[in-house]
């Protein structure tokens, strides 16, 4: 989908600035249309709905696979047939590269 899949996560232990809220937007716009920019704050998030359990709990475990190797992990709501996933860099209060980066990987996996 975009240069995003191709880069790693980089360790975030604070002293940089978030990114600005022009430069998440641009960052956006190489993800799937249902991330959204929180209004509310520093958060970009999406729902994932699925048929059952086993099919929410089989993209749950793809996406930990991705969180583990790229060590940037989102919050997660998890229901019978949803997953709600959210992002932001907790160290520098923000969104950062590393957001999108997760993002955009999490994009690839096959919904069906």
């Amino acid at each position: 989908m975009s240069g995003l899949t191709d880069k790693k996560c980089k360790p975030c232990e604070g002293g940089v600035a978030p990114l600005t809220r022009a430069q998440a937007e641009t960052l956006a716009q190489h993800l799937s249309p249902q991330w959204v920019l929180s209004e509310a704050g520093p958060f970009l998030r999406r729902e994932f709905k699925f048929v059952d359990f086993y099919r929410t709990m089989s993209f749950v475990n793809a996406l930990a696979h991705i969180a583990n190797i790229e060590d940037h992990h989102p919050d997660l709501e998890v229901g019978y047939n949803y997953c709600r996933v959210q992002y932001t860099t907790h160290a520098i209060k923000g969104l950062s590269e590393n957001d999108f980066i997760c993002a955009a990987k999490i994009d690839q996996i096959p919904l069906s």
